[in-house]
């Protein structure tokens, strides 16, 4: 993502200003837009910019330029009109990049019918990814790509201390690859077959959900006491 590109992020509860305060610490320009007052003047000090404002009203929008945005954000989660209302006007101000909160999934098919580029669904992925969690005991986190394909973290057990990438064979043996491996001292991106492993490093690992599945339960099984 190119550094000089400029967010407006509309809706600052807390899914919107957690969203808004991390694109500042990686380094892009925020615009925070809501209607209430004291919540703006909480952010101020935090984004590039913060103003009080509707977000159904096209005049108001016009006027703070929003057009000239790279991506909008709509993070309004408690108002389903509004947020379809905010919605309607960032794509007909011509702005390159939509994307939009929703709170459920009839929610999600009427963001999607207006064209956004991308619907989220921040409690149903949250919860998406606790539940793997909590049934995979080494998985530190996990990304959807798709419906039948994931990227997730595994922390190496001691099964695989010291073993070598090649030895484990994820991809031959199970259809997954590792494709980075973190270590304390930085990461590996495109291991290689001779990269070691060890119990306080991560496997970055890509592949269909049931290749990963059976990978991480052979690992399992191999910790297993005999």
């Amino acid at each position: 993502m190119v550094k000089n590109q400029q967010f407006v992020v509309i809706g600052l509860g807390r899914f919107g200003s957690s969203l808004a305060l991390e694109l500042m610490d990686l380094g892009y320009e925020v615009l925070g837009v809501d209607r209430n007052e004291e919540v703006v003047e909480d952010m101020s000090s935090f984004l590039t910019h913060a103003v009080v404002a509707d977000a159904t009203d096209e005049e108001m929008l016009r006027s703070l330029g929003i057009r000239n945005f790279d991506c909008g954000i709509v993070a309004i989660g408690d108002d389903i009109q509004m947020s379809i209302l905010a919605t309607i006007l960032l794509k007909e101000m011509g702005m390159r990049q939509v994307v939009a909160k929703a709170i459920s999934v009839l929610h999600g098919r009427a963001l999607e019918k207006l064209g956004v580029d991308r619907v989220i669904f921040p409690e149903r992925d949250m919860g998406i990814r606790v539940a793997h969690q909590l049934v995979t005991p080494n998985l530190l986190d996990y990304i959807e790509l798709s419906k039948d394909y994931s990227i997730v973290e595994l922390a190496v057990p001691e099964v695989l201390d010291g073993r070598t990438i090649g030895e484990v064979n994820a991809h031959s043996r199970f259809g997954c690859s590792i494709v980075a491996l973190q270590k304390p001292e930085g990461c590996i991106t495109a291991p290689t077959s001779m990269d070691v492993m060890n119990t306080n490093d991560i496997m970055v690992v890509i592949g269909s959900n049931g290749s990963i599945y059976d990978f991480e339960a052979s690992i399992v099984k191999e910790e297993e006491p005999s």
